[in-house]
């Protein structure tokens, strides 16, 4: 009885966290590169009450075990690429395929990002790409600088950035990093859509812009992948399945209580 008390509370306490994070979906359904995450679990440790054993042909084919609840055991961000929305703004960029922006934090640290919704800071006469939060864009030769003087500024799939100045010249100025892991999967969330290196994901690997990062769309936005009626099905299934397991709790009670007031 104490058995399924106990089996019971895990099964609430992985829900609990199942729901936590199909909100946090759902709250961010808005979020420009979002990324979608899904709880997995496993079961606990098992109690064996009587062995399978089977001789000469003869015997019990089969244990007598008794599991001891739920765990959980990752939470996995998908990667899938998200709806592509024009937007006609020149400093938004989106990568069509599993490529990140490179971005320096404000104290040199790598961060990377799939929100392509870019502003310009001006540092004098110096126009420079950043984040909406103010951290650098980064390019091959590091902070992505327009320079002076910008009149407009156009951006190919391979991420070549070429300034038109006032006087209706044009120029090169480099490319935009995109960064690919091997596995992806294992980045570290840090919020403000920004993502870290990790042990688990590897290295970050600079694509060269060979296109095997995906190609960069100039005027457009990555939308978050999080498909609102999937969460919804989900968040029905967690709160179910959350229901049941009190049941089940409720259950063990009245069946201790009945032990309880049993008289001789």
């Amino acid at each position: 009885m104490m058995r399924a008390l106990w089996t019971a509370s895990t099964g609430m306490a992985a829900q609990q966290l199942n729901v936590d994070t199909i909100s946090n979906n759902l709250a961010n359904v808005n979020s420009i590169g979002y990324k979608k995450s899904r709880v997995e679990f496993k079961d606990l440790l098992y109690e064996t009450l009587e062995r399978g054993m089977v001789k000469d042909g003869q015997g019990k084919p089969v244990n007598l075990q008794v599991g001891h609840g739920v765990r959980t055991a990752a939470a996995v961000k998908f990667f899938t690429t998200g709806n592509l929305e024009n937007t006609n703004n020149p400093y938004d960029l989106a990568i069509d395929g599993s490529g990140f922006f490179k971005i320096a934090g404000p104290n040199g640290e790598e961060y990377f990002t799939k929100d392509g919704a870019f502003k310009i800071s001006i540092d004098g006469e110096n126009y420079k790409l950043v984040t909406s939060d103010g951290y650098f864009v980064q390019g091959e030769n590091g902070d992505i600088d327009f320079g002076s003087n910008v009149k407009d500024v156009i951006i190919d799939e391979s991420g070549l950035i070429t300034i038109k100045r006032t006087d209706d010249t044009l120029e090169e100025i480099g490319n935009i990093s995109i960064i690919t892991f091997m596995n992806p999967v294992g980045l570290e969330s840090v919020g403000k859509n920004l993502f870290k290196e990790s042990s688990a994901s590897g290295v970050p690997l600079d694509t060269a812009n060979d296109g095997t990062g995906g190609k960069l769309l100039q005027g457009y936005l990555e939308s978050s992948n999080v498909q609102i009626v999937e969460e919804m099905v989900k968040l029905i299934q967690a709160q179910r399945a959350y229901e049941i397991n009190s049941k089940s709790i409720q259950t063990a009670d009245e069946m201790l209580g009945m032990a309880n007031n049993l008289r001789r």
